[in-house]
């Protein structure tokens, strides 16, 4: 089974912020989004612990969290 990269960019989206001010950003994640190709090429979604991680950049994590995909 080829490994997972460390980190991978599932969604994007720019917001603009003034001080003080939130929003609320809502991404899906859906089977496109975690799967991986296996040896034959295939798509596939391995059950286990995902670490989602949500930030200004991939160096700026603000949030963390698991996903637990269960077969």
């Amino acid at each position: 089974m080829p490994a997972r990269p460390l980190k991978e960019l599932k969604g994007f989206q720019r917001i603009n912020l003034e001080p003080g001010e939130e929003k609320e950003v809502e991404f899906t994640l859906g089977f496109d989004e975690l799967s991986m190709l296996d040896a034959s090429m295939k798509r596939l979604v391995e059950p286990g612990r995902l670490r989602i991680m949500i930030g200004s950049s991939s160096v700026d994590i603000r949030l963390r969290d698991y996903l637990y995909i269960i077969k």
